[in-house]
């Protein structure tokens, strides 16, 4: 301070024609010497800013941090060259959970600086995700037994990282107490206020404290001040008797003997404080830049004071002594190390922190060792302050581990035990259908409808379409069976057409039977449309082939009951009823199929059976189907085949006693029987098949059914014309006939 004033005395463009003076107490760090001395100008920060400021009386302080200072409306007049602990306390926060302590016990001085600074700790570590053990508060002349219950807690703590948010003379009784339980093995954090004391860093401390980390504020050299402070001696002050007191104290002499039988040497006045080697010649520790700027500050409004020029708000006809406060406020200038210097609305300067850790060095000795730095103007990221530190390598390489709970692994999320801090939860693995793919994740997300979680729950993968293929062993099933259908109804066809002139033959309307035959191939071949993978064209091909192709069939099987019925009502055979229903058969078959194509027809037109993506049925596959478009639409294709399938069955079966040698009406009824049997079983086997299965039963209803039609109706005749010649005789055919005819 004394350099900087006298700096100032001497500068012809600051103050010119003035000389600054100065009055020195000291508050002995005592509120009631502080209130004392706020009298006379001086004292601890807090007690003199209530005083002063009712008196409109400006106070700037290098050291006093607390955040309640910021407070304009309980301390008008102050400000400061020292940043606010607001900001610390975040960057404390920000620090614990850089390194992953979210688990962390605090220790603070009950009073403003430490309950302030706390009270930001810990809104901050709350939005950090950080959690606090314990938190106690200390305070220097609190009786020892109260000491030693706080660290009592302290030692039956699971945390490893603690947080001292402490002065130097309460972090000296805790240090103690500390030293006395021997408390080990814990990762201590500090504040601004004992990080770099070297008073605590010593060899008898390092068993219980070391790589000891926390905030200093940002060093900057004064440029001239480590010549001045050498130079120094009694001789140019005799009226400070502080100085010869540092005198005596720091070479072990006295200026004058004051007792006789002491033995201490005098002072002869030739002691250098150059070859000293104390905290005074230590200039790397001292905070003199703060204390320089908050004098420059002080110099630069009472020069605007003394000037009172016009152009800032102020007239020359005012009176510019009240006035100090706001020319403070004003304050704007650059130091000769070219550091602005300002203060903002609550009197603060900007935050700017090196981050120091305690390390060992060569010789043994602890040294404070700048690893990173913290400044507060930096752009925010997602509303919070933004760290800078260029390295991380430091003597935490071997940092403990200080968690209430063990992280929770991807594939898992964190769920909260109830009656503790949210750093204390259980690891719950994600339900099938979700993931985590971070560590500590408070929650598992849900895939997408088509996707699906690995088996580790870590990330989404696409899900497993399924539709019947021609590749898989039942798709390959079908497709033969349905061949093999087509192939032996082509065969009964060559059959019929090779021996067309023999009287099985004939008397079988060889007409209607080769249009049943071809119907029945394209039943068998209509089945493969079923298989493969659904698109908007096969989606309509299956369903309205299968619905004509069945009506055809159903209608030729119509044909022939009623070609059956009506021959053997005739009294003579080969009468003009037959040769009368031959174009009747045809106008028939014709009808009842275009009745089932014009069903098709709407149902494709107004609501078409589309492909789809079934999610809802399978939670871990993708069931590729063919939507029916139309429910309506679909159950009139089966509606209409069921009505000729029943209509078929009814007169085959009054037909049923016909002469036995010809007895079509009797095979016609059979493979009615397995008709109906088949279609009315498929309707709840369809209804209740999952995923490719529903296809599947689609296919077997269609090739179980036409395999019916198939043997019942023209197996018994290819045994007749192939094994048993001597029976396809008009003879034999038309015998039994003759017989019940009389």
């Amino acid at each position: 301070m004394i350099f900087a004033i006298e700096e100032i005395n001497n500068s012809n463009s600051l103050l010119p024609n003035v000389t600054l003076g100065y009055e020195i107490y000291d508050s002995c760090t005592s509120t009631v010497g502080a209130m004392r001395a706020a009298m006379a100008l001086s004292s601890s920060t807090i007690v003199i800013a209530r005083t002063t400021g009712t008196f409109h009386i400006p106070i700037v302080t290098h050291f006093a941090t607390c955040a309640c200072l910021s407070n304009k409306n309980e301390f008008p007049t102050f400000f400061r060259t020292i940043p606010s602990d607001y900001y610390q306390s975040r960057a404390l926060a920000q620090l614990v959970k850089h390194f992953g302590w979210t688990w962390v016990g605090t220790v603070r001085s009950d009073n403003d600086y430490g309950n302030n600074g706390m009270s930001v700790f810990v809104e901050a570590a709350k939005d950090e995700g950080v959690c606090i053990e314990y938190s106690e508060a200390i305070l220097r002349n609190y009786p020892k037994q109260r000491i030693t219950k706080v660290v009592e807690v302290i030692k039956r703590s699971t945390s490893k990282v603690i947080l001292a948010f402490l002065p130097l003379t309460e972090m000296d009784v805790l240090l103690e107490e500390i030293l006395l339980q021997n408390v080990t093995g814990l990762q201590w954090v500090a504040s601004e206020s004992w990080i770099t004391a070297r008073y605590f860093a010593t060899p008898r401390t390092s068993t219980v404290i070391s790589s000891v980390i926390g905030f200093t504020i940002t060093k900057s050299t004064v440029p001239g001040l480590n010549d001045f402070l050498v130079k120094v001696h009694p001789s140019k002050s005799p009226q400070n008797a502080l100085l010869k007191e540092f005198w005596e104290a720091s070479f072990a002499c006295m200026f004058s003997q004051r007792n006789e039988t002491t033995d201490v040497k005098l002072c002869s006045g030739k002691e250098k404080l150059a070859e000293l080697s104390n905290e005074y010649t230590d200039f790397s520790e001292l905070m003199s830049s703060n204390v320089y700027k908050a004098v420059y500050a002080v110099a630069h409004a009472l020069h605007e004071l003394l000037t009172c020029k016009q152009g800032k708000g102020h007239t020359l006809n005012e009176s510019c002594v009240d006035k100090v406060v706001k020319y403070l406020h004003e304050v704007n200038f650059t130091t000769h190390t070219g550091e602005r210097v300002y203060f903002d609305l609550n009197g603060d300067p900007t935050a700017r922190y090196e981050l120091v850790n305690w390390q060992k060095g060569e010789d043994g000795e602890i040294k404070f060792v700048t690893i990173g730095y913290y400044d507060a103007s930096l752009p925010a990221g997602n509303g919070k302050l933004k760290l800078a530190w260029p390295a991380e390598t430091c003597a935490l390489s071997q940092k403990p581990k200080s968690v209430c709970s063990e992280s929770c692994q991807p594939g898992t999320s964190q769920a909260v035990i109830r009656g503790k801090p949210i750093c204390c939860f259980s690891c719950i693995p994600c339900a099938a259908g979700e993931i985590s793919n971070v560590t500590d994740s408070t929650k598992c997300i849900k895939c997408p409808l088509e996707y699906w979680s690995n088996e580790d729950r870590t990330e989404c993968i696409l899900k497993k379409v399924e539709f019947l293929t021609f590749g898989e062993t039942m798709g390959k099933m079908l497709t033969a069976i349905s061949v093999i259908g087509a192939s032996l109804t082509a065969a009964t066809g060559l059959i019929f057409f090779h021996f067309m002139e023999t009287p099985i033959v004939k008397a079988n309307n060889s007409e209607l039977s080769f249009l049943l035959l071809f119907s029945l191939i394209l039943c068998f071949l209509c089945s493969l449309t079923f298989i493969g993978r659904p698109s908007q064209w096969s989606c309509m091909l299956r369903h309205t082939v299968f619905g004509v192709t069945f009506a055809m069939c159903m209608s030729c099987v119509l044909a022939k009951t009623i070609v059956v019925v009506n021959a053997f009502k005739a009294s003579v055979p080969g009468s003009n009823v037959l040769q009368c229903s031959a174009p009747l058969q045809r106008l028939s078959v014709l009808c009842c199929t275009l009745i089932q194509v014009v069903i098709c027809a709407l149902w494709v037109s107004l609501a078409p059976p589309v492909p789809n993506r079934n999610t809802a049925y399978s939670t871990d596959k993708v069931i590729l189907e063919c939507d029916v478009g139309s429910a309506v639409g679909f159950w009139a294709v089966l509606g209409y085949i069921g009505l000729l399938s029943l209509m078929c069955f009814v007169l085959a079966f009054l037909a049923r006693k016909l002469p036995d040698n010809f007895n079509e009406a009797k095979f016609i009824t059979f493979s009615m029987l397995i008709f109906c049997a088949v279609w009315i079983t498929f309707i709840p086997a369809y209804v209740s098949s999952p995923g490719k299965f529903t296809v599947a039963v689609e296919i077997f209803a269609i090739l179980a059914s036409s395999y019916g039609l198939l043997f019942c109706i023209f197996l018994p005749k290819c045994y007749i014309i192939l094994f048993k010649p001597e029976k396809n005789t008009r003879r034999h055919i038309m015998g039994k006939m003759h017989a019940k005819s009389h």
